[in-house]
């Protein structure tokens, strides 16, 4: 999944946060809504402008950033 056809940042859309082409719909609103258990199909039926192939490219957008990026996990104990 090539995610650069698929996502944009436009400082005069969204105030430039990532945003799936051609909409205004943030690449980070449809990772919150997989974040929180909603299927594609949900996704894609209250985001009517998308496409099974955003939600892919959302994903990769999001792992691309997580190689990037070392975003440091509280420390927990098993116990």
């Amino acid at each position: 999944m090539d995610w650069k056809k698929r996502v944009t940042v436009n400082p005069d859309i969204c105030h430039g946060k990532a945003c799936i082409v051609n909409t205004r719909v943030p690449v980070s609103v449809i990772l919150d809504n997989l974040a929180e258990g909603l299927a594609i199909e949900e996704i894609l039926s209250a985001y009517p402008s998308l496409a099974a192939e955003d939600i892919q490219a959302a994903i990769a957008y999001g792992a691309e950033l997580a190689r990037e990026r070392i975003v440091p996990a509280t420390e927990r104990t098993v116990g």
